[in-house]
């Protein structure tokens, strides 16, 4: 028996969603049950005690300058110890205006101008976005595909750490785009790696409550009580419960130093204060969305089988990539013999598909493509369908 409903989507063009207008600009008059699939948010209906808690709340709130309550702080650290064993002190939990800023300010708040940046690429966008803005150097160590499933290359990744002038990596676990949820071990020897060389590492965990049947997620800081010292974990509940347009997220660090550095950051950039709804917002899916969250895993399960059993019987051309957490699915195009541009054109206009290219994730994503599977499944299978309809075509024209 489910409870809440994630058959439907709802329409946001008139919303001011991001994905639907840039949908748009690309072709006009789209058909009705034409869905975007590329930014990471869900056209889903909201988990309803949100949307009851925050009319309650404006109901009874003044709606001037708020900081967080104590009801707000209990609210994220109770999740964090259901959800994930670990135990944050309320002193540790800095709020800011979305994980991005947070990745901003980390940038410049744990490193020098000129300074180089380690990601593994590919990576989320903005993480070399915050690097280049900042006027850092972006330091790339390739991840790597071993039997279809991408690792960390450690040789090339201890070589790139020695570097003298790169203070800082920016890790994402689990990883967009790439799908994995990395094991102790992994962790483990990134962490080992980045104090031996004595470079920060903040974490982007903003999917780290996505995690498939099979998996397990642990939070870098919880490795050891080094690995708490010398970390900054990024987590937000944007991506578990579609609020992202609140712009609210918890960085929680435990050294005193860095997060003295980082407030001086906020202060610097001139945050002071958050609006005063979103942390609303996260006390109240912390506190009532479990069961939404757990029938909202079973849909991208689901989804993700129905991706690779299509996959595997209409186009065995098309490699999928094993999903392990996020909603982000990621395959490998190549064997559709086409350029990443000529591939980005026969699927927004041939197909009628509107993705995220792999190659916004750096040059490791040429010739794949993300797509997200939070959707009800009738979305999913028109936008397969159409994909198959259009290989084929394309194939026969051949």
């Amino acid at each position: 028996m489910t409870h809440y409903n994630f058959n439907q989507s709802v329409g946001r063009r008139n919303q001011g969603s991001l994905k639907w207008a840039q949908m748009d600009e690309q072709v006009r008059n789209l058909p009705e049950e034409i869905v975007p699939f590329s930014v990471a948010d869900t056209d889903l209906p909201p988990l309803p005690e949100l949307v009851q808690g925050l009319k309650t709340f404006l109901d009874e709130m003044v709606l001037g300058y708020t900081g967080p309550t104590k009801a707000y702080y209990q609210g994220v650290i109770n999740w964090f110890n259901t959800r994930h064993n670990w135990q944050v002190k309320e002193e540790w939990l800095i709020p800011t205006a979305g994980v991005v800023a947070a990745l901003y300010q980390s940038v410049r708040a744990f490193s020098e101008p000129g300074d180089g940046v380690l990601i593994l690429s590919p990576v989320y966008y903005p993480f070399r976005a915050a690097i280049e803005h900042s006027d850092r150097e972006v330091i790339a160590s390739s991840l790597v595909v071993e039997q279809g499933r991408y690792t960390i290359d450690f040789d090339d990744l201890e070589a790139k750490l020695k570097n003298p002038a790169l203070s800082l990596m920016i890790f994402c676990s689990p990883h967009n785009p790439v799908g994995r949820v990395w094991t102790r071990e992994e962790l483990t020897l990134v962490d080992r790696l980045c104090r031996k060389h004595q470079v920060t590492l903040v974490s982007d965990e903003i999917h780290f409550d996505l995690i498939l049947p099979g998996f397990e997620h642990q939070v870098f800081s919880t490795l050891s009580l080094e690995a708490q010292w010398n970390s900054v974990i990024l987590t937000a509940p944007s991506k578990t419960f579609n609020v992202a347009g609140l712009q609210t997220a918890n960085v929680v660090i435990a050294n005193p130093d860095l997060r003295k550095n980082f407030q001086a950051q906020l202060a610097k950039d001139g945050q002071q204060l958050l609006n005063c709804i979103g942390p609303k917002a996260c006390e109240l899916v912390y506190r009532h969305g479990a069961l939404w969250l757990e029938e909202f895993l079973e849909l991208i399960e689901d989804n993700r089988l129905y991706f690779e059993t299509f996959m595997v019987k209409e186009l065995p051309q098309i490699r999928v990539v094993p999903l392990e957490g996020t909603y982000l699915q990621w395959f490998d195009c190549h064997g559709l013999g086409m350029s990443d541009q000529e591939l980005n054109r026969f699927l927004v206009h041939d197909c009628q598909l509107f993705l995220d290219p792999g190659n916004l994730f750096g040059k490791e994503g040429e010739q794949y493509q993300r797509m997200s599977l939070a959707c009800p499944k009738t979305d999913l299978s028109r936008a397969l369908e159409r994909l198959a309809a259009g290989v084929k075509a394309r194939e026969e024209r051949m």
